[in-house]
């Protein structure tokens, strides 16, 4: 079949974002006999011209349509993207008769609500390298569509259950054909070698999107991927995997295999804060990586308990103390305003964050309440959210009588340090 695979991003959050996803779901199908062409709409000066060329060159027999984000997560102004991916949706239907598909890691979190918001025929929850393909030959053989993993259609709800590939190596990742924007940019290029986190904290969605049982590529094909990206032009990596130092084994081995591979290309990894021990931040370093971002989140134990972290603040110092030594740059995070959060306890945090002396610090003020994590479910039995809500338009949690006053604390804080940003 002829398939075109859209991401409708149009907007830059905290960084650049290559559309990885639809990347690597475009390789699988391509490996499996299908045309595919990818249309990044990040690089389109205009929506309707970039649709009509790429609609005109491929004429599909199916368009997938890739939902990066589904709002800004910014408690005091809130944008949510889902009307202008709509959009794009009314677009490409009044330029092809094809089915259109949603998926994506937004989709996935919200994928029988996004799924009746749009014009979209139907959607793929999860990963969707074995998922589409499955969908799609189902639609060339003309067979029933019930059964097909992850798949949502409008109006019927799940049509099978979801599935998750142990092995990864079985799906190809995308090449600069399919991922252009990288090649020769100032851009980083996302590497994902793991998928699925089992940490369970209570307010995150990457369950949703990925599943919680740990899945690895193996490192060798991984920085073969890479040398073919830094051969082209690349100069920066960014490793987007939940939690880069877990397990340290396998980190440990992908680290030589970068380290044997001489690439000579700078990169940033998220680290779990806690169990960063010497040896695995040392070959890090020598691997390349030059910052690694830690989201610590809070500074006050009771909260870290409470928002189900596996870590306490000790862990947090010696983590960065671990970095420090191996000369790696560290990006912190605070998360302000969680159930039970106090005047004090936020006073707690950033005097614990002064503390780390981090070389940037992020701080934001409440929490985006998704569907299916013990956040949603607390905030369902304290009334705070309506039953059948389906948290689509953006909610937040904000410890009561606290937000004006936490506000108004972390400006000042941020106002006497320049390294500091405030996501409000």
């Amino acid at each position: 079949m002829r398939v075109l695979l859209v991401s409708a991003n149009r907007t830059e959050i905290n960084m650049r974002a290559l559309p990885l996803g639809l990347g690597c779901v475009a390789a699988g199908l391509k490996a499996a006999g299908h045309e595919v062409q990818t249309l990044d709409l990040l690089e389109a000066q205009d929506v309707q011209t970039a649709l009509e060329g790429a609609i005109g060159r491929s004429v599909p027999n199916a368009v997938g349509v890739s939902l990066r984000n589904i709002d800004d997560q910014n408690m005091l102004s809130p944008r949510t993207f889902l009307p202008e991916a709509d959009d794009i949706i009314t677009r490409v239907k009044s330029l092809t008769s094809a089915p259109v598909i949603l998926g994506g890691a937004g989709y996935s979190i919200f994928p029988e609500a996004a799924l009746a918001r749009t014009q979209a025929d139907m959607g793929i929850c999860g990963e969707g390298e074995e998922a589409l393909r499955l969908l799609l030959e189902r639609i060339e053989r003309g067979r029933p569509l019930a059964g097909t993993p992850g798949l949502y259609l409008k109006g019927k709800g799940l049509q099978g259950e979801r599935i998750f590939v142990r092995d990864l190596d079985r799906f190809p990742l995308p090449g600069a054909d399919l991922l252009t924007a990288a090649g020769g940019s100032d851009t980083a290029l996302p590497v994902q070698t793991r998928r699925g986190c089992p940490m369970g904290c209570s307010y995150c969605s990457t369950a949703a999107i990925e599943g919680r049982a740990v899945r690895k590529r193996s490192p060798v094909k991984v920085v073969e991927w890479i040398a073919q990206w830094r051969a082209v032009g690349v100069r920066r990596l960014y490793f987007v995997d939940n939690t880069f130092n877990l397990p340290a084994s396998y980190a440990r081995s992908l680290c030589w295999e970068l380290i044997a591979a001489s690439l000579d290309v700078p990169w940033t990894a998220i680290v779990y804060p806690s169990r960063m021990e010497e040896d695995l931040a040392d070959l890090m370093a020598q691997a390349g990586c030059v910052e690694a971002a830690v989201g610590f989140e809070s500074g006050c134990e009771r909260m870290l308990k409470g928002m189900r972290k596996r870590f306490t603040p000790a862990d947090v110092a010696r983590t960065r103390a671990v970095l420090a030594k191996s000369g790696i740059g560290c990006m912190g995070f605070l998360l302000l305003g969680g159930p039970g959060e106090t005047r004090d306890s936020v006073k707690e945090s950033l005097d614990f964050a002064d503390g780390l002396e981090c070389d940037s610090l992020k701080v934001t003020v409440g929490i985006r309440i998704y569907p299916g994590t013990p956040l949603a479910a607390r905030v369902l039995r304290e009334g705070v959210v309506a039953p059948g809500d389906d948290l689509l338009s953006p909610r937040f949690y904000m410890a009561p009588g606290l937000e004006e006053w936490i506000r108004e604390t972390v400006a000042d804080y941020a106002a006497t340090r320049p390294s500091c940003v405030v996501d409000r």
